[in-house]
């Protein structure tokens, strides 16, 4: 893999260029470009068919080392690979495609292989959608006390999609797998009924797809509610489109919008994905971080632990100093979820630790505010503090970083040590029956 150096970040020949996305209609032709044979690139098409792809002229110009595609880290994180999916799942989708079949019948198939990856996580659907007045609140999740998390109907897409995505179901255009709610007065007269909630992020997608007159229809009535503390906005915007802040046509009005936040006095946390070095590097990132902080907006990173893009602590450990140095915030390492195509990109539990003692202990206290190796599970946010051996059993140390009951967070409790665990549902739990989660009340808010 390609790591950041401590050099000055290279030049960016794309700054003034306009955004321009590649779809699945594109595929053979930058898939040509990775050096990929016709059957491989059927297969290619066939995963792509399941899976969402979407790309852009950014990340294919400045990002790609083409010279290592398709095994180039960045390739693996936007382009789908042909054994992303069971071998047989792909046969039957690239002989469909082989024999141009109807349409109707591809999709069918591609849906019957959808519904077995698990859709919406953490029964996102059932379990955190809350009710409110007459009925339920479309694009609304209310999982923990003090958060609600909203999906603006204008940000249900990205400006390119990663290949290990978690929201995966949001961009295959079938209605009943999307959130998606665009009453800001419904989500503001929510709130403000709850008083426990007292953070707001804004999700997707990603947020940061919607233009500045949007985005400040969603923001605004929330600076009226005092009962509220932090707006966040969960966007990939900065790997993937930094130009959003910089030189599109309204960089500067969405800056306005951020101080806005800030000088109503509340917390902007922007909330920035980076999964690997490379994404740090060019020169329009590190301008594009700056005008974002000189709004008061804290920037904080994150990303999931992935197999074959950043599974090596020496990635983690470049990232986050590199972050450190720019002013942003190391905030998750996180675990890939259980949805989608996991088998293809998760990591043990045990290696995940690894990974994250290993880069962990080699950077300053400044980069040290990250967590994780993190779960976000049904019944929470999980962490893996460890492996370790208690009265003659090896086993995972854990606590909740986050839970749906507040009384759970911060105690720790064990599970047995499995080597080939990928996931809280994988693990027993060690000295007791049950684990202390299993218990809990999943009824939906009101």
């Amino acid at each position: 893999m390609t790591l950041v150096n401590d050099a000055a970040p290279t030049a960016v020949r794309s700054t003034g260029r306009k955004f321009r996305a590649f779809t699945v209609k594109h595929l053979d032709e930058l898939t040509v470009r990775a050096g990929l044979s016709p059957e491989q690139r059927l297969a290619v098409r066939a995963v792509a068919t399941v899976l969402p792809f979407r790309t852009n002229s950014y990340v294919i110009e400045e990002l790609i080392d083409w010279s290592a595609a398709p095994d180039d880290p960045i390739y693996r994180l936007v382009f789908p690979q042909e054994d992303m999916l069971p071998a047989e799942d792909v046969a039957r989708i690239a002989d469909l495609l082989r024999r141009e079949a109807p349409r109707q019948e591809v999709e069918a198939e591609a849906n019957r292989i959808r519904a077995r990856l698990n859709p919406h996580p953490a029964g996102q659907l059932k379990l955190n959608v809350p009710t409110f007045g007459d009925g339920v609140i479309p694009g609304m999740q209310h999982k923990y006390d003090e958060t609600v998390l909203y999906f603006p109907k204008q940000g249900q897409t990205c400006h390119a999609y990663c290949t290990y995505c978690f929201r995966w179901a949001q961009f295959v255009g079938d209605l009943d797998l999307k959130l998606a709610g665009d009453d800001a007065h419904q989500l503001r007269d929510y709130i403000a009924a709850h008083p426990e909630v007292t953070s707001v992020l804004f999700t997707g997608g990603d947020a940061m797809i919607m233009g500045e007159p949007v985005l400040r229809r969603y923001v605004e009535p929330l600076l009226e509610l005092e009962q509220i503390e932090s707006i966040r906005i969960g966007t990939k915007s900065l790997a993937y489109w930094p130009q959003k802040f910089v030189t599109d046509p309204d960089a500067d009005d969405m800056l306005r919008l951020f101080e806005q936040v800030v000088e109503s006095g509340k917390n902007l946390a922007f909330m920035a994905h980076f999964s690997h070095p490379r994404e740090l590097e060019p020169a329009i990132v590190h301008q594009a971080v700056r005008r974002i902080r000189d709004t008061g907006a804290v920037i904080r990173t994150q990303a999931p632990l992935i197999r074959s893009i950043n599974d090596d602590p020496k990635v983690w450990e470049h990232m986050w100093r590199t972050q450190v140095r720019m002013g942003m915030v190391p905030y998750y390492m996180f675990v890939e979820r259980d949805t989608g195509p996991q088998d293809y990109f998760a990591v043990p539990l045990g290696r995940a630790w690894e990974i994250f003692r290993d880069a962990y202990k080699h950077v300053s206290g400044l980069a040290r505010t990250v967590r994780g190796p993190s779960m976000s599970a049904t019944p929470g946010k999980v962490c893996v503090d460890g492996v370790t051996e208690v009265a003659g059993e090896k086993v995972f140390a854990l606590h909740f970083i986050q839970c749906r009951d507040p009384e759970l967070v911060g105690k720790p409790f064990f599970a047995q040590y499995d080597p080939t665990a990928v996931w809280l549902d994988d693990l027993k739990p060690a000295f007791a029956d049950r684990f202390p989660h299993d218990d809990l009340d999943y009824t939906p808010r009101k």
